[in-house]
């Protein structure tokens, strides 16, 4: 044990250690106030410190791209394959003019709600990423949103050859709303905590329908104001309530049309519970406030009450 104690004492010096010349004096070994000899070596050093990230790293549209490039690359994929899949004939390139919210258009404005909600969650997604890997630097949030805004436009030249549909410009507007409207939420303060887009899916027989006019017959956006973003009632019981302004529209389906229902659009201002708030709202785990953070983007099914339609 002394030895192992001895190795550990000796490994405990520098091993540039120098050890000043002593001299012994027979005649004063007794002496109490000899002087101790003394080991003299480097100051000890505190452990040199991981250099801070360079803040002109991700100063450029390029270096932002490339630090989130295998999130973009994995949505490239994704939309590779799933407009493939979906895809039921093709032709060239050419326009199609699909209108806006009127009552002749395919699903009365619910597919273009559909390209804003989905350019919107891109950009969402690859700005948090980006802020992961920059640590939130100026021009992350458009940046973030000409991404979303890219790969959006990839997805619309698909369309573009399908006989069903063609490029729409009205499709690119939506498209640019929903990403832009990202990045004005991560750029004015505080407006993220009181303003979210919201989808609110329906289930129907299928449950859920993948494509199609049922597919926009389950769907439902808000735009829901939570209460509890606002600092004079963050304290008070109304932050467990939401504000929304809703869109859906029935009529539009062919089994709607065969029983002999007319298109109507569904426009509606009304109220919901904030479930984040109510469930989350207190909670440290980080389990719990990814839950949370989902409930930012989805409405659980019948929570949204109108009340003026």
């Amino acid at each position: 044990m002394s030895v192992l104690l001895m190795v550990v004492a000796l490994g405990s010096f520098p091993a540039h250690a120098e050890i000043s010349p002593m001299t012994f004096d027979l005649a004063r070994l007794d002496d109490a106030t000899a002087p101790a000899p003394q080991i003299s070596g480097p100051p000890d050093q505190p452990p040199s410190a991981a250099p801070p990230p360079d803040p002109e790293r991700y100063d450029s549209f390029g270096e932002k791209l490339g630090a989130v490039k295998w999130e973009v690359g994995g949505i490239f994929a994704y939309t590779t394959v799933t407009q493939i899949i979906v895809t039921e004939g093709t032709r060239s390139f050419h326009f199609q003019d699909e209108g806006w919210f009127g009552r002749d258009t395919k699903a009365l404005g619910l597919d273009k709600m559909a390209h804003a909600y989905n350019a919107y969650i891109m950009t969402e997604l690859l700005h948090w990423r980006l802020t992961r890997k920059t640590g939130g630097q100026p021009g992350d949030a458009m940046a973030a949103a000409a991404m979303g805004m890219g790969l959006q436009f990839y997805a619309e030249l698909f369309d573009a050859h399908k006989k069903s549909s063609g490029f729409s410009i009205e499709d690119v507007a939506f498209n640019t709303g929903g990403a832009l409207f990202s990045a004005l939420r991560n750029t004015v303060p505080g407006l993220k905590d009181k303003l979210d887009f919201r989808l609110m899916i329906i289930p129907n027989s299928d449950v859920y329908t993948f494509k199609g006019q049922r597919h926009y017959r389950q769907q439902r956006y808000i735009l829901a104001a939570t209460l509890s973003g606002f600092d004079r009632l963050r304290d008070t019981p109304l932050r467990f309530l939401e504000l929304h302004a809703g869109y859906y529209a029935t009529g539009f389906t062919a089994h709607e049309k065969a029983r002999g229902e007319s298109p109507r659009r569904r426009p509606y201002v009304g109220v919901g519970i904030n479930f984040k708030e109510l469930f989350f709202g207190s909670s440290r785990s980080k389990a719990a406030r990814a839950a949370g953070t989902v409930l930012d983007y989805i409405q659980i099914p019948y929570t949204s009450l109108p009340v003026i339609r």
